[in-house]
This record gives structure tokens, sequence and C-alpha cells, in this order.
């Protein structure tokens, strides 16, 4: 049975669909991602299926119980980690924990038991008595983490938790997050980190105007939609390049700005072609998940 499902779920504002009749089913114990450009839907998917927006149709359900209907005794058991750290500014570290657990009704004997665990987890031990001002982005957002498994919940939603981080704080935060799967819990994951994705996610949806275009593992998205060999071209007479050698070297190619990404199955006459250039550069890679993205929902600008 499946920890949170959605079936046929539908919100309209004015005359748009923003989540047009998308269906979902998370099983326990897996990461599951929910990309899409700005716009797609994913944050109104993720305040419907915790009962915070009502639905204008479908059916969801979490932990067997239906939502919204049943939403705040299913939220007992959910952590939540919002897309802008929202911690108290009047209280220390020690003491966000503290309030936040109370939410929960628990007692505070039972909330300070947890307290060094899950400060030890944000590696924050040593900052438990400091004023959320005395803490730099990467420990604010551990600090969102921690307060978020306060309630020891079986799901886990994050929304976008690393933007904003250096990389060595965007690795400790996967670190952390691999230790949860690890422990069982469940989690749904919205980033527009393509690489956080694939190192998390064992499945994922891609969204796009309120519909989801496609759904698998990393893996399987990437076999599906994209040559295996990618080529970036770039420099002086790219596009002559193109319109000369791009159609009998690449299965397809794409322009974005100065680059030519060329997308091709057996690559070697390709990079020879390129060998005897002096005045084109280019890398050539694995195809991954950003170029899935990118092909499903175009490389035009979303504000």
């Amino acid at each position: 049975m499946s920890l949170l499902s959605a079936t046929g779920l539908r919100k309209r504002y004015g005359d748009t669909d923003v989540v047009a009749g998308i269906d979902l089913a998370i099983e326990p114990g897996e990461c599951f991602g929910l990309l899409g450009p700005n716009g797609a839907g994913k944050t109104t998917t993720l305040r419907l299926l915790l009962g915070l927006t009502d639905p204008d149709g479908g059916a969801m359900s979490m932990f067997g119980l239906s939502v919204p209907e049943n939403s705040r005794e299913a939220r007992m058991r959910v952590g939540i980690v919002p897309q802008m750290d929202n911690l108290d500014p009047d209280f220390s570290v020690y003491e966000n924990l503290l309030v936040y657990g109370r939410y929960f009704g628990w007692k505070d004997a039972r909330i300070k038991a947890r307290i060094p665990g899950l400060l030890e987890f944000a590696n924050l031990t040593h900052r438990a008595d400091a004023k959320i001002s005395a803490l730099s982005g990467g420990m604010q957002r551990r600090l969102t983490l921690a307060r978020a498994l306060i309630n020891d919940p079986d799901l886990i939603f994050l929304d976008e938790p690393t933007t904003g981080l250096d990389p060595q704080a965007r690795h400790q935060m996967w670190q952390g997050l691999r230790g949860l799967l690890g422990q069982g819990k469940t989690i749904v994951l919205t980033t527009h980190f393509m690489e956080e994705a694939e190192r998390l996610c064992d499945r994922l949806a891609i969204m796009d105007l309120g519909k989801i275009i496609t759904t698998g593992s990393p893996r399987q998205l990437i076999e599906q939609h994209i040559e295996p060999h990618v080529v970036e071209v770039f420099g002086d007479g790219v596009e002559a390049w193109a319109q000369t050698h791009g159609r009998e070297l690449c299965e397809r190619f794409e322009r974005a700005g100065e680059t030519l990404f060329c997308y091709a199955r057996d690559h070697d006459a390709l990079l020879r072609q390129l060998g005897g250039q002096n005045t084109l550069r280019y890398l050539s890679r694995p195809a991954n998940l950003e170029d899935v993205f990118l092909k499903l929902t175009g490389r035009d600008l979303r504000d």
C-alpha cells in the first residue's frame, strides 16, 4: 500500500489549472522527487498533498487517511522543510527545537530527550545557545531540517532544501538525507538541482503546466529520453559548424546561447571531427538528468 497517493488531483486559480489532474503514488522508504520549472505546479501540489490547500477535484490519502479531511491527524507523522527558513529569531537554536516540538502535543521531557541527537545530526551541538541571527545560511538550513525531525516523522517533505547553500553545505545536507533514507524514512523532494535529484531520488516525476509529463528512476528517464553521449560545442564559428556537420554527426542538436549541444549514440566520429577544429572548443560528457529536464520542459526562461 502506498504511503501517500493522489488520483486525478486538480487545483484551479481563475482560468488556470495549476494542477491539472495528476496521479501520484509514493512508496514507504523511497525518496520521490517532484521536478519542474517555475510555475509548473510543484508547490501547489505539495500544499494539496499536505492538506494545506483544498483541491478542486481528485482524491488523496496519507498513511491510509483521507486528505484533506484527516490532514491534521496525518501531519502528526510528517516533517516539513519549507522553501524559505521560518525559524523564530527570538529563540536560540535549542529553543527553536523545544517550542516546535510542543506543537505536536509532546511533553517537554520527551522533546528534550530528542534534541541532543538532532543537534548532533545537524552538527549544531556547539551552537545550541546561539541566536538564529548568529548562524550562517547553511547552519540555519540544517536547523530547519533538524526541526522537521523533532516529531520523529515517517514522511518528510523537502521544498528546495539546498537552495542558497554553498557546495560544502549542500553535500553535508545530502549526507544527512541519505542517513534518513537509511533509517527507513520516506522523503518527498522538490529541487531545481538536477544533480541533487539524480543522487537522492529513487523515483521522480517531472511536471510542467500542471501536468506530470514523465515518471521513473533517474537512470530510466535518461535512458528513455536522451542519447547516451552529449558534446557541448562553443567558440567562433559554431553556427557554421552546426550547419555543415551537425546533422551528419549528431542524432539531435540544440542551440542555447553560444553553446551547441550535440546528442549522439556514437560520438567517436564527432570527437574526431572536432579535434581538427582550431576555433572551436568542446566538452564531452555522459547524458544526465538535466538533459532530460531541458528536453521535456524547454530551455526558455520561466518567470
